[in-house]
């Protein structure tokens, strides 16, 4: 399994032969201006909310690969709005889809389409590929909620927000890790504002002192997990 950043919480995660991206928001970020988005191939696209930093560039990547669109009802409808045709809408639960199970699960934040209307609640995801288990939080606070996680699963990874202000800081997400029981964590939605600018060191051994390991790949790098 192979996992590539592009900055703030869009990432691709290729396993099974498939290639899973998710919230993209990439041409905006001007951390990101080396990533060539006509390169970006995908089979699936993920949707955590409809914020701007999550899908900025949906409706273009998604004409571009013609990727399914995966996403809760309400960006679903928007983005079918957009001339997006291949579109599956869900809500919280667990959905058989094409390559697999989904369970979608709660994340404390807060959803709007970039028209302004309605984006329903945000979302989580938990996916097992290519026999690893990875829980995608999205744009969350820390929540009791995480800790059922712990009983539902093994998770092999957990992709935390990590920049605080909006979501989750280093340090509730090191409380995150602990509640869903996960070693392994990869930071996201850090670093592209101001408010969420973070010390990566500090990060990075907030999480050893709690025998946890925190990866922050580069953007535009690829990891094997």
């Amino acid at each position: 399994m192979k996992f590539t950043y592009y900055g703030q919480s869009c990432f691709l995660i290729e396993a099974d032969g498939k290639k899973f991206l998710f919230d993209p928001f990439i041409k905006p970020n001007p951390l990101a201006k080396d990533i060539d988005t006509t390169k970006i191939e995908a089979d699936y696209i993920l949707v955590s909310h409809g914020h701007g930093d999550h899908v900025a560039d949906l409706a273009e990547l998604a004409k571009q690969t013609g990727a399914e669109v995966i996403a809760m009802v309400e960006v679903a409808k928007w983005i079918k709005e957009q001339g997006v045709e291949k579109v599956t809408d869900i809500n919280f639960g667990v959905q058989q889809l094409s390559f697999g199970k989904l369970r979608t699960v709660w994340a404390v934040h807060s959803s709007s389409n970039p028209d302004g209307s309605y984006g329903g609640n945000p979302a989580g995801f938990v996916m097992e590929l290519a026999g690893k288990q990875v829980y995608i939080a999205g744009d969350t606070a820390l929540t009791v909620e995480m800790k059922l996680l712990a009983e539902l699963y093994n998770l092999d990874y957990a992709i935390l927000p990590i920049g605080g202000h909006y979501t989750m800081d280093v340090t509730d997400a090191v409380i995150a890790a602990k509640y869903v029981e996960c070693k392994h964590v990869i930071g996201v939605h850090y670093d592209t504002f101001p408010p969420i600018s973070i010390d990566k060191d500090d990060a990075v051994a907030k999480f050893k002192r709690e025998n946890r390991t925190l990866l922050l790949p580069a953007i535009g790098e690829t990891i094997s997990l």
